[in-house]
């Protein structure tokens, strides 16, 4: 019986072993084998699981639509000519005026109008450029009785330094409230005339965003519009081009400053600041002298 014994404990011994071996090449082949089926089960994933685990894809945005710039000026350099003092426009269509404020002082309306003069734009206030403070001309009320007395069409305009649309909004209603006793004589339009202080102390000297400067723009023509008068802005070409968004201000009429003999602009305007270095009967010294066009093209 002994033999036996040993033999079973040796064939035991050998299927152990067997198995043993068995298992560990199983647990290689097991181990070996997972990356394979996780990367299976990785491109196995579908496109609509993607997207909920990543961001979605914004839509492409369209653009803004870009306003049209203003319409054509219907005139070039040879339409214009001298008519004694004064330059005109050829064939007619047109008037002549100045503007002023206190820098000229006392005037002489009688002797501007007898010179050939038919409309004034007086200075109405003006915005300090260091204060900040809302000013009535010093000059504006003999001004603006002279020029009704002496028979002109009268308009006035109001120097600006506003720093933002709530402070042109608040200039226009001074504006409304000083000329509430000449309303029925304001018979040419109420202007914007924001320009640049040549003066570091200036609070609006660090000014160039042409939006903020159109949205001051816009209140003050919008205000103005209500109180039933005719809005007008006034710029020269440098600020036309750099500081304003003229394509946003085409419901309101331009009053253009150019210092020149000869039309060189190429948007439409409604009157033209040709000097300021004129020479006007009754008024001491320089004065602006401008065409305002009574009728133009698509008018």
């Amino acid at each position: 019986m002994e033999p036996k014994k040993r033999k079973i404990s040796l064939l035991t011994t050998v299927l152990i072993v067997i198995a043993l071996v068995l298992v560990l090449a199983l647990i290689v082949l097991t181990v070996i084998s997972i990356p394979k089926v996780l990367r299976q089960k990785e491109e196995a994933v579908p496109n609509g699981l993607q997207a909920v685990t990543q961001p979605p894809t914004q839509p492409p945005t369209e653009p803004e639509p870009t306003l049209p710039p203003p319409d054509e000026n219907p005139f070039d350099d040879l339409d214009f000519q001298y008519e004694g003092r004064y330059l005109k426009l050829e064939g007619g269509g047109s008037i002549t005026g100045i503007d002023v404020s206190s820098w000229q002082k006392e005037i002489d309306w009688e002797q501007v109008r007898d010179s050939g003069v038919e409309f004034a734009m007086i200075r109405l206030g003006y915005r300090g450029y260091e204060s900040g403070s809302l000013n009535m001309d010093s000059y504006a009320a003999a001004n603006l009785e002279g020029a009704i007395a002496a028979g002109l069409d009268v308009g006035v305009y109001f120097f600006s330094q506003a720093l933002n649309p709530e402070e042109a909004e608040e200039e226009a209603y001074y504006v409304v409230e000083l000329l509430e006793p000449y309303k029925a004589h304001i018979t040419m339009p109420v202007v914007y005339d924001w320009e640049h202080v040549d003066n570091a102390s200036a609070r609006t000297n660090d000014m160039r965003d042409p939006d903020i400067l159109t949205d001051c723009t816009l209140a003050f023509c919008q205000t103005i519009e209500v109180a039933g008068y005719k809005p007008m802005v006034y710029f020269n070409r440098t600020q036309s081009w750099k500081y304003l968004n003229l394509s946003e201000l085409k419901d309101y009429e331009f009053w253009l400053a150019a210092y020149t003999q000869r039309m060189k602009y190429p948007y439409k305007i409604r009157m033209w600041q040709y000097t300021n270095k004129g020479s006007v009967p009754g008024v001491v010294g320089d004065c602006d002298i401008n065409i305002y066009f009574l009728e133009t093209p698509d008018t």
